[in-house]
This record gives C-alpha cells, sequence and structure tokens, in this order.
C-alpha cells in the first residue's frame, strides 16, 4: 500500500500572451509527434513477440508519456485567463512584472513574475504562486522585503519594476 499523498493545491489560473502561445504550440507538436509514435509502435508491433520487444515496449511508453501531456494541457489550457493589458499603476509590483531586486550582500537578482505553467520557459522566470513573488505583489519601488527561505529569513530592496 502506498503513501497517502494529499492533492496539490490549485495552481493560479494566469498567463502571459506569451506563455499562452506556447502553450497552444507544444499542444500542436505533441499531436505531431504522437502520429509519429504510433507508425513506430504499429511497425514495432508487426514484428512479432510482445513481450520482449524492447522497441515496443519503449513506443508504449513514449506514447503513454505524450497523452498524459496532451490531456493534462485540453484540461488546463481551457482554465487559463490570458493577462494581456499591464495593470493601471505602474508602479506596483503586479503579474507580468519584471522585478530588479537587491539582496543583503548587494548582489541584484532580476526576474518576472508569471504564471505556474511558463516557468519552465526561462531561467529568470518566477511563479506568481512562489513565496518570493507572493512577498513582492502590491509592492512599490524602493521597499523592503522579507521573505522567508529554508535557510532562514532574506530581505531583499525593490531597485526597478518594468512592464514590458
Amino acid at each position: 500500500m502506498g503513501r497517502y499523498r494529499p492533492p496539490a493545491p490549485p495552481k493560479s489560473p494566469y498567463i502571459t500572451s506569451d506563455g499562452h502561445q506556447r502553450l497552444l504550440a507544444e499542444e500542436q507538436g505533441l499531436w505531431k509527434r504522437r502520429r509519429e509514435v504510433v507508425k513506430a509502435l504499429s511497425a514495432a508491433a508487426a514484428e512479432g513477440d510482445r513481450s520482449e520487444n524492447a522497441e515496443y515496449i519503449y513506443r508504449k511508453k513514449e506514447l503513454r508519456e505524450i497523452d498524459r501531456r496532451i490531456r493534462y494541457l485540453q484540461k488546463r489550457i481551457p482554465e487559463l485567463k490570458v493577462v494581456e493589458q499591464p495593470p493601471s499603476n505602474r508602479q506596483q509590483v503586479f503579474f507580468a512584472a519584471w522585478v530588479t531586486l537587491e539582496d543583503e550582500q548587494g548582489v541584484t537578482h532580476r526576474y518576472r513574475i508569471v504564471g505556474p505553467d511558463e516557468i519552465d520557459h526561462q531561467a529568470d522566470y518566477i511563479s506568481m504562486d512562489s513565496p518570493l513573488a507572493r512577498g513582492l505583489m502590491k509592492r512599490s519601488l524602493d521597499d523592503e522585503v522579507e521573505i522567508a527561505v529554508p535557510g532562514g529569513i532574506t530581505a531583499y530592496c525593490i531597485i526597478a519594476i518594468e512592464y514590458s
């Protein structure tokens, strides 16, 4: 019997228009890739004994992963809310803002606050559900922000806010 894992909290439904286009393109690409994998799977199945056919087993696993991602995207994309307009108050941190922070050692960090479905595309993107982004929301220029991290509390100063 496996360990019980409570369901993950729901992700925020917001996404930038660039991120939305990337997800749509990913879904289309997966459908094309799926066609290729199904052809390869049919060819591997025609070779005979499937229990010891490594190509057949690999293609079945690959098809299962593609189908899983397609199901997720088909469920997730309709519930997303695309944010195209910047906020009326550009002096505060909101969704899709580029925020430049300075830590206690004087090192600057630049992040863009995006939806949880976009963070794997860029190294400097952070999810709006992350502790850092939640701590930055609705803050203004030159505000001091303290964020609880596993190693303790880290203080940042907001030195720039931009919307592209």
